[in-house]
């Protein structure tokens, strides 16, 4: 095995074993699904047909993972949902 194909094994292994963090967003009874899907379209990226199935997903079951990736990225993100009285948190 080369130097080359040794490093760039290492390199996949170190990405496969790096946690990956959530931000699980909560159903609720106070917020409307049009505030939850504009607040998903800011906060987290979403385009508007992934974030309407988000809400429903909540909607029906509950609960749903809305974002994935590392922790330093998310907090900030879970921080604004909050504040936008949506009930998520980081897992």
């Amino acid at each position: 095995m080369s130097t080359k194909e040794k490093i760039l094994e290492d390199l996949l292994l170190e990405e496969e074993t790096q946690k990956q963090n959530e931000i699980v967003l909560f159903n609720d009874e106070v917020n409307t699904f049009d505030h939850v899907i504009e607040t998903l379209i800011g906060v987290c990226d979403h385009t508007p047909e992934q974030a309407e199935q988000c809400s429903i997903i909540v909607h029906h079951n509950g609960k749903c993972t809305v974002k994935t990736g590392d922790y330093e990225d998310l907090k900030p993100r879970c921080t604004k949902l909050l504040q936008a009285g949506l009930s998520a948190e980081i897992v």
